[in-house]
């Protein structure tokens, strides 16, 4: 017997330096499974690709803050802040919505998965790594 399939949807994160001339660095994935109540997200900073495509003037520690909020909202919880209270979905939806800033999130794109985290480690070592 083949193992259940669960439908899931993934962004990829993205570092736009200079949002006007729309250049990006893949650096992450956020995944959400409903069936599995799963969402979490994986993240790199990967310093001399992102110092390459946008100068010394690049806050990274600014970049990683803001990625390190993506997982705090994943978890849910407190952390979260207000967000992070929200429902499951509605946190994935937040997280995804389109925004001009400097982490952005790609289109959301579905799947079919057995394991949702095996599933987004391997987007991650497919689409950042």
């Amino acid at each position: 017997m083949m193992p259940d399939k669960h439908l899931f949807e993934y962004a990829v994160l993205r570092v736009v330096p200079r949002v006007e001339r729309e250049e990006f660095i893949n650096v992450g994935v956020i995944l959400y499974c409903s069936s599995q109540g799963f969402l979490q997200a994986q993240f790199a900073v990967p310093e001399d690709r992102l110092r390459a495509l946008a100068g010394p003037e690049l806050d990274l520690t600014d970049i990683a803050a803001r990625l390190r909020s993506f997982e705090r909202i994943c978890r849910g919880r407190k952390e979260g802040g207000p967000i992070g209270q929200l429902a499951v979905a509605s946190r994935f939806r937040w997280l995804t919505a389109t925004r001009s800033t400097v982490v952005q999130t790609s289109p959301v794109h579905p799947g079919l998965c057995q394991d949702p985290a095996a599933t987004l480690a391997r987007l991650f070592d497919q689409l950042v790594s």
